[in-house]
C-alpha cells in the first residue's frame, strides 16, 4: 500500500514534488508522551483556511472518550482506548468565542516527525485562522446527519478542519476523531501529546488491516456515546440518528469501509485516496452507498492501488470512482493550505482549488444519501471541474 507515514506526508507537505465509556484521562507511558516546552515562542500570524460555503455559522466542542470495554492496541500499559473527538455543528453567528487550529505541540512534532524543522516555526501552523467557534449556541432547526471524519496515518484530525467546517455550515453534525497513538502529535488530557507508537508496531508487522479494524471499533463506540443512552455531547440532541455518514482520508478512508462493514448505523462512505486493505467484503454493504475520491496518477483504473479496483467490484450499492487530476495523496486534506503557510512550494494543484473540489464532492454525496437532495455534481463531468475524471470500468 502507498507508505502512510514519513515519506508519503512530507511529500504531502513540502508538496513540491508531483505528488461503556468514560470521560477520565489515562495516565500514557513516557516514551510515547510528549509536552510542551516552556516559554514557546507566541503564535504567528497566519492567512485563515477559506471560508465555508454553507449558511449557517460553525460551533465546536472537544470531547475525550475513554472505552473501558478494551485496552489500547497500541500501548496495553496505557489503559482503555482513547479517543479525542472535535464536534462541530450548525450554530448562531456571533456566538461563542474563537477557535484554535492546533496546538503547537502538535504542529512541532508533525514538523520533525518529517524532517522540516528548518521550513518555518510551528506557531505559524498553529495559528492558521479557522471558521468555529468554541461554545456557540446552536441552531435547533430540526435534526441534523451526523459525519464522522478519520484522518490518514500519523496526521491529527486538525488535517480536517476545512472540510468539517463547510459540513457544519451546509446543515451537519460533523465528529473528527484523533485515534490514540496514531498520529505524529495529538493533545489529550492531562498535558499529554500522544505520539505515534503504533508506528513503530506497524513498522514491523506491515498489517495495516489491524488498523483499519481499531479504527471501525472506535468509531462504534463513538455513535454508541453520541446516539445512546445518556449520551457525551451536550448537543446530541442535534443528531439524527437514522442520517449517519463517514468520510476519511488514507487510513482514514479505508476505515470507512471497515466502519460500515461492521456497523450498519453507518448509511454512507467516502475513501479519499485511501488503500482499501480488504475492508469492503465480499459480500459488499448491504446496498449502501460508497464513494472513492482519489489522485488520478495512484487511483485511476488499472492504476498503481490494485485494491480499488478490487473494491469496486465489491460494492454492491451506489457508487462513485473519481479521480482528480494534478492531486496528490494529500490533496484533500488541509495539508495544501498549510504548505503554503510554512512557506514552502505551493503545489501543482492550487491549496484553495483543492479544498473547493473536495468539500463540493464530499458534501454533494453526503447531501445525496444522507439528505436526499439530488446532486447532478455526481452525475458527470462537469465544465466548471474539468480536473475531475468520473470511471466506470
Amino acid at each position: 500500500m502507498k507508505r502512510l507515514h514519513r515519506t508519503a506526508t512530507a511529500a504531502a507537505l513540502a508538496l513540491p514534488v508531483v505528488a461503556a465509556g468514560t470521560a477520565s484521562a489515562v495516565p500514557a507511558p513516557v516514551p510515547v508522551t510528549a509536552t510542551a516546552t516552556p516559554g514557546s515562542p507566541a503564535r504567528a500570524e497566519a492567512p485563515p483556511l477559506p471560508r465555508p460555503t454553507g449558511p449557517y455559522a460553525v460551533g465546536r466542542h472537544t470531547l475525550h472518550l475513554t472505552d473501558q470495554s478494551r485496552p489500547d492496541p497500541w500501548v496495553p500499559l496505557a489503559g482503555a482506548r482513547e479517543l479525542m473527538v472535535t464536534m462541530y455543528y450548525p450554530a448562531h453567528a456571533g456566538t461563542g468565542t474563537p477557535a484554535r487550529y492546533a496546538t503547537t505541540e502538535e504542529v512541532r512534532l508533525l514538523i520533525e516527525f518529517q524532517n522540516l524543522e528548518d521550513a518555518a516555526p510551528p506557531e505559524t501552523v498553529s495559528a492558521t485562522g479557522v471558521h468555529s467557534r468554541v461554545n456557540a449556541r446552536p441552531s435547533e432547526r430540526g435534526l441534523h446527519p451526523l459525519v464522522v471524519l478519520s484522518p490518514g496515518f500519523t496526521v491529527a484530525r486538525y488535517t480536517l478542519t476545512s472540510l468539517a467546517e463547510d459540513l457544519a455550515s451546509r446543515g451537519y453534525v460533523v465528529a473528527t476523531v484523533d485515534h490514540a497513538y496514531e498520529s505524529a502529535g495529538a493533545a489529550f488530557p492531562g498535558g499529554r501529546t500522544l505520539t505515534c507508537a503504533a508506528c513503530d508496531v506497524l513498522d514491523e508487522s506491515e498489517d495495516y488491516t489491524v488498523a483499519t479494524t481499531v479504527r471501525a471499533r472506535d468509531v462504534s463506540f463513538l455513535l454508541d456515546r453520541l446516539t445512546g443512552g445518556r449520551p457525551v455531547w451536550r448537543y446530541a440532541h442535534l443528531i439524527d440518528k437514522k442520517r449517519i455518514g463517514m468520510a476519511g482520508h488514507s487510513l482514514g478512508g479505508a476505515s470507512a469501509g471497515s466502519a460500515m462493514a461492521g456497523d450498519s448505523r453507518v448509511r454512507a462512505g467516502v475513501n479519499m485516496d485511501g488503500s482499501f486493505l480488504g475492508s469492503v467484503p465480499d459480500q459488499g454493504l448491504d446496498g449502501r452507498p460508497f464513494m472513492m475520491l482519489g489522485s488520478d496518477r495512484t487511483h485511476r483504473p488499472g492504476g498503481g492501488d490494485e485494491s480499488w479496483d478490487a473494491a469496486w467490484d465489491r460494492l454492491d450499492g451506489w457508487k462513485r470512482w473519481l479521480t482528480v487530476a494534478g492531486a496528490d495523496h494529500f490533496t484533500f486534506t488541509d495539508a495544501p493550505f498549510l504548505a503554503g503557510n510554512l512557506g514552502l512550494p505551493v503545489p501543482e494543484l492550487p491549496a484553495t482549488r483543492s479544498i473547493d473540489l473536495t468539500r463540493a464532492y464530499v458534501g454533494a454525496f453526503f447531501d445525496q444519501h444522507l439528505r436526499g437532495i439530488a446532486r447532478p455534481l455526481l452525475d458527470g463531468p462537469t465544465a466548471a471541474h474539468p480536473e475531475v475524471r468520473f470511471h466506470n470500468p
